[in-house]
């Protein structure tokens, strides 16, 4: 799955709503200015494009910090954390192309007024990491200091489209060998699958920054060459009833999709009831409101198109606290 979606019936068409979005971006040689605050050896950073393009919905994140701390969100553990967030942003309407906000220049950024499968998934997560600091951190630049550290190669955006990582595959390898969190699914009795991703390459012309700077398409073939070669595991759907009960709160459920042009079409986060899982996520469905919902269990989700092939499981873990 690269970074765009709007969960659609072909392949195109997800690539269509995904535009140049969600996980992934890039550029060249722009630098960050540094802010005052350098703390355990992390400079928090100024965006490289202005505060009203990189952060939008600052009313919201207001109400969460508020809420955050009323109700001392940061005394879960991480999992529960990022799925309470998660429950918080449910109705935020569903909207694609929001990390597309400029032709050259590739900057950390949100949109809280509208979020689409991948952004709601991050957003919570790096929400969650956050209010783990002392609420001085709780600001603009702390927030996307974590979503700096979910969404770029190594944790670091170098201001190029390419530093984004476009396709999860990716964002669970190089998170876990960060420390960032593990992908249990073969742990979970998950299969091998093997594919040859092509979808960014192939379908360029749907990613602004692609479109703006053909140059970088063959950065993104050899990116792709290497998602391709990942060891990549999925559960059978018609297993994934057998493992619910050994999904946790916050986990980070990736749909495997049977399209050869990609792993993944979809994700969400999983949300304990009982002893069953939900799937809490934002969906592009009119018939579901086209807005972040909870949704029914995970393996019944999985049942509604035949394209859903099973399920991808990445647990996040801490992140270092800022302070």
């Amino acid at each position: 799955m690269s970074t765009h979606f709007s969960p659609p019936s072909s392949r195109r068409q997800f690539l269509n709503g995904l535009g140049g979005v969600g996980a992934g971006l890039f550029l060249s040689n722009c630098k960050t200015v540094p802010t005052e605050s350098d703390t355990a050896g992390v400079t928090l950073r100024q965006p490289r494009l202005p505060w009203p393009v990189v952060f939008k919905g600052e009313a919201k994140f207001n109400r969460l910090c508020d809420e955050a701390g009323k109700k001392n969100w940061a005394s879960l553990p991480i999992g529960q954390r990022t799925a309470t967030v998660g429950k918080a942003l449910v109705g935020t309407p569903y909207g694609n192309y929001t990390l597309e906000i400029d032709d050259k220049i590739e900057s950390p950024s949100v949109n809280f007024d509208m979020l689409d499968c991948w952004t709601f998934y991050e957003a919570s997560l790096a929400f969650a990491r956050m209010v783990k600091c002392s609420p001085t951190f709780w600001t603009r630049e702390g927030f996307l200091h974590y979503i700096e550290l979910e969404r770029y190669r190594d944790g670091r955006c170098t201001g190029g489209y390419l530093s984004r990582m476009h396709h999860l595959e990716e964002v669970f390898d190089n998170n876990e060998r960060r420390g960032l969190g593990q992908n249990v699914t073969r742990s979970l009795g998950g299969v091998s699958v093997r594919r040859n991703i092509r979808e960014m390459q192939s379908a360029w012309k749907q990613y602004r920054y692609l479109r703006s700077d053909t140059s970088l398409i063959p950065g993104i073939a050899q990116i792709e060459a290497r998602v391709s070669a990942l060891p990549v595991t999925y559960i059978p759907r018609s297993k994934v009833s057998g493992i619910e009960s050994r999904l946790q709160d916050g986990d980070v459920l990736a749909v495997a999709t049977q399209d050869t042009g990609g792993y993944t079409s979809h994700v969400g986060l999983a949300l304990r009831d009982g002893a069953t899982c939900r799937y809490m996520h934002a969906t592009s469905s009119r018939s579901k409101g086209r807005c972040c919902v909870v949704d029914t269990r995970i393996s019944s989700y999985l049942q509604e198109k035949s394209t859903n092939m099973g399920l991808i499981i990445f647990r996040p873990a801490e992140a270092p606290v800022l302070g």
